[in-house]
């Protein structure tokens, strides 16, 4: 009955949708100022950078995070300290000197660096020339295992000095900035895929020198990982939570039992002294050898001793540990539902490393 505007046999007007580039995103980006589609976005994630879980959670998965860098710590110094005369003592102290030095890396990664929840460990770009260094010191030219351990490792001390002043100069002159526009996964992937293949004759026997202990692990790992969150989501949503986020303490507390169980009832007491030490939970005498209280501090083990050989193949080490970074970089803002760290950013993570 109203009256109509549009003249008898014209259609009305018809209201011009807004172009591809201006209409409303239906999903708001994961973190603020992410920079991600909606299609790109990973909508399976719980949290982003900007997110607030509880103190319970936090606290559940830090020390989760512990336990994966404390893992590789002591596997990575377990290579290299043998190698150099280092006995249960000397371990020890690497052990605590490594927590102690990544723990001071990541706070710096988390409030100067990259600002990402990236947890900052030793490389294992540096066992290989960290084994050639102490390769080259005969046992026989010292009169002690001990002697012979701590020349090594001032030896080590010079060539990572040298070599930290090529990341230094790589990152504060900017010069990385400009080199990792040009890379990608094409260039990175292989980097860092050949450095793991060339530790894999190294790592992996680890395990077969305890297959009672070492094998039981690698299955459980895998069936609660990757089966157990799909079995148990039909009983309670709850178990799944935690089969997915906590699956490695689980695996971890199961396997340390069961071996604890097998040294107790004397499963090794008529094995070889090398299968005892792998195998038995109170044979690595780490605990017992470490001091309660230990703060690491700077030419720990005496002057450095620098060698031009020993640096220059140590900075090889610092190149492939800068390409793990930037990449772990990229992946660690792209999970957290970030922006891609830009090039001033990546600079300066890599001269604090």
């Amino acid at each position: 009955m109203g009256e109509m505007n549009h003249q008898p046999g014209v259609p009305p007007p018809v209201g011009v949708p807004p172009p591809m580039g201006m209409q409303p995103m239906m999903n708001a980006p994961v973190g603020a100022g992410a920079m991600h589609q909606p299609y790109e976005q990973f909508n399976q994630l719980n949290y982003c950078v900007h997110s607030n879980p509880s103190w319970v959670q936090v606290a559940g998965l830090a020390f989760l995070h512990y336990l994966v860098m404390l893992g590789s710590t002591v596997m990575l110094v377990s290579i290299i300290v043998p190698a150099m005369g280092g006995g249960p003592g000397e371990k020890a102290r690497v052990i605590q000197a490594f927590l102690f030095v990544s723990g001071i890396n990541t706070l710096l990664q988390t409030l100067v660096g990259t600002r990402l929840p990236t947890v900052m460990n030793a490389s294992f770009a540096f066992v290989v020339p960290v084994l050639s260094i102490a390769r080259q010191f005969n046992t026989n030219d010292f009169e002690s295992n001990h002697e012979r351990f701590v020349h090594t490792m001032r030896a080590t001390q010079g060539a990572l000095i040298v070599a930290s002043i090529l990341n230094m100069i790589l990152g504060y002159s900017r010069a990385w900035g400009a080199f990792a526009k040009k890379f990608s996964p094409v260039i990175m992937t292989p980097v860092v895929c050949v450095v793991g293949l060339g530790l894999f004759q190294i790592g992996f026997p680890q395990v077969g020198k305890c297959v009672e202990i070492g094998l039981p692990m690698l299955i459980l790992a895998i069936v609660v990982q990757q089966y157990a969150p799909l079995y148990f989501r039909h009983i309670h949503e709850r178990t799944t939570f935690l089969f997915e986020r906590y699956s490695l303490l689980l695996c971890i507390g199961i396997v340390w039992a069961f071996a604890a169980i097998l040294t107790a009832a004397g499963a090794y007491n008529h094995v070889s002294l090398k299968t005892q030490q792998h195998c038995r939970t109170d044979k690595s005498f780490l605990i017992s050898s470490a001091p309660w209280i230990k703060i690491s501090y700077p030419f720990h083990w005496g002057p450095p001793i620098f060698t031009a050989g020993h640096s220059f193949g140590m900075m090889g080490a610092v190149l492939v540990s800068s390409f793990e970074s930037t990449g772990a970089h990229f992946a660690t803002a792209r999970l957290a539902g970030a922006t891609p760290p830009p090039a001033h950013v990546l600079t300066r993570s890599i001269g604090l490393q």
